[in-house]
């Protein structure tokens, strides 16, 4: 009974917060669904809303010190959660995502009759698993914090029933994840078999030290098959190819928070196990991480740069595969952490460029979704005249596409894309930095492309016959969806206004 007590003791309530409110939340919101009236069901979002702010705000006492809890007994160095800066930012990150996906998701609720109840349910669920990862310091905790906030995306994905883009989507999705975490599991479980322990610092100090060749042969194979799996999750290629068709089959806003939350759910996961657990094998991944950050910039730019801005659903598909891109982007600082000493520096260019794409790939994404309500097929010359008609709107998707462009004003985006550069030079990893280079500049012409058609009138661009005269973007703004809108703008701006306080708070926040 002492036992008993003494484990229910050490649980540390405020460490564990983020996640387990956005788990009650999930839990109540499904709970009040079979009882409320149809009339009332839009009460359940502004509960899911609710929750999500008070997870972020649960932050906040625990930005003095760093926390532990479910540790082992005698071991207070040794445990499965820990609160520590790292942690915090990425927790805040996906929390203050999924508040803005749940913000633009109220409209596309009721627009498309999606089911109210398990739509939140499954958001709150795929939140709380994503808060808990970035925590998780040992490999049985991530694979499962992994699996809670990916699966119930597969579901948020094929929500348009009678969809065929949707559900076509959802499954596609469905199966190479599931595959990726069967390689990771088989993965994991070569390094039980190699350290035998699944804490991260212990797999690492048996790592640096196996006495046979043949468990050497296994741990390298462990770390190869754990190393796939997150490079699914973070849409780096060869894994990539499930992004263009589910973001265009999933509602629009469960793209953006795909785009966003899965990614950085992926980085930080990728992050843990290499820099945590995997330091002495530094040699093996460092260099694969930069091959994979080269190739998965160049396909996502190329195809991004192929984009037919006349066909169905083009916008969709210029952020699926520009997400690509910038997951390559995100790549480089890891890559580079292989290289050096300390790699914390290297890793806080990775923590202040997933905190600016967040901010302003959510925005982007808030005004397709604005745009799809008068114009269903979202190409991208459905934004032509945007500007003469919601001027407003248009400066700021001109300033996300900015942003992530790296051109001022959108400062922010400029300075991670220098952090990120500066990272793979500090590295040595000059060929890097050129690829890098090449690429960045290959984007400059899709995003310039998209931002000039926002302010040119419908009859300055030669196209398609229907979009020759396009319908007019005059529906109203609903609340939520302007609310999202505003602030990722004002989030931009002030990031751009002082982006060195970005870098020095990512940096203060690892390992």
């Amino acid at each position: 009974m002492s036992s008993l007590t003494s484990l229910v003791q050490s649980v540390d309530w405020i460490a564990i917060a983020p996640p387990t409110l956005a788990a009650v939340v999930a839990l109540v919101v499904l709970v009040a669904d079979l009882f409320l009236p149809v009339a009332r069901k839009p009460l359940l979002g502004w509960i899911a809303v609710g929750g999500l702010a008070l997870a972020v705000l649960s932050l906040l006492p625990l930005l003095n010190g760093d926390r532990r809890t479910f540790c082992l007994p005698g071991h207070p160095d040794v445990c499965s959660y820990v609160a520590d800066p790292f942690a915090l930012v990425i927790q805040f990150l996906v929390l203050g995502g999924a508040l803005l996906t749940a913000l633009l998701s109220f409209d596309t609720i009721k627009d498309h009759g999606l089911p109210t109840g398990e739509y939140w349910f499954l958001l709150l669920s795929s939140a709380a698993g994503a808060a808990l990862l970035p925590a998780s310091r040992d490999l049985a905790t991530l694979v499962i914090a992994l699996e809670v906030a990916s699966l119930p995306a597969f579901a948020l994905v094929g929500m348009r029933r009678g969809d065929r883009l949707s559900s076509e989507a959802a499954l596609k999705f469905f199966l190479s994840s599931v595959a990726a975490t069967a390689v990771m599991l088989l993965g994991v479980s070569f390094l039980y078999a190699t350290s035998g322990s699944l804490y991260l610092t212990r797999v690492a100090h048996a790592l640096a030290d196996l006495p046979d060749p043949r468990l050497a042969t296994l741990a390298s194979a462990g770390v190869a098959l754990t190393l796939v799996g997150f490079a699914f999750k973070t849409a780096a290629a060869p894994f990539h190819f499930w992004v263009p068709d589910t973001y265009v089959g999933a509602p629009l806003p469960i793209a953006g928070y795909l785009s966003v939350v899965g990614k950085a759910v992926g980085f930080s996961g990728l992050i843990l196990v290499t820099v945590e657990g995997f330091p002495s094998y530094a040699n093996v991944w460092g260099p694969a991480l930069a091959v994979l950050a080269a190739l998965t910039m160049t396909v996502g730019n190329v195809a991004a740069l192929r984009q037919d801005p006349h066909r169905a659903h083009s916008a969709v598909r210029l952020l699926a595969w520009s997400s690509v891109g910038q997951a390559g982007y995100l790549l480089v600082p890891i890559a580079a952490a292989g290289y050096v000493h300390d790699p914390a520096h290297a890793i806080g260019s990775t923590v202040a460029y997933a905190l600016m794409y967040a901010a302003v790939n959510l925005g982007a994404f808030a005004v397709a979704a604005l745009v799809a309500r008068t114009h269903p097929a979202n190409r991208i010359a459905d934004y032509r005249g945007l500007y003469h008609q919601r001027p407003l709107v248009a400066l700021a998707l001109g300033f996300f596409l900015l942003c992530l462009a790296g051109l001022p004003p959108g400062v922010i985006g400029l300075f991670a894309k220098v952090t990120v550069f500066a990272a793979a030079v500090d590295a040595g990893l000059a060929w890097l930095a050129v690829v890098m280079a090449v690429n960045v500049v290959i984007a400059l012409y899709y995003y310039l492309q998209w931002t000039a058609v926002l302010f040119r009138g419908a009859e300055a661009v030669e196209g398609a016959p229907e979009a020759a005269a396009p319908q007019p973007h005059r529906a109203g703004i609903p609340a939520p969806l302007a609310t999202a809108i505003a602030l990722a703008a004002v989030l931009g701006i002030v990031l751009s206004g002082a982006p060195q306080l970005v870098l020095r708070f990512a940096s203060g926040a690892l390992l």
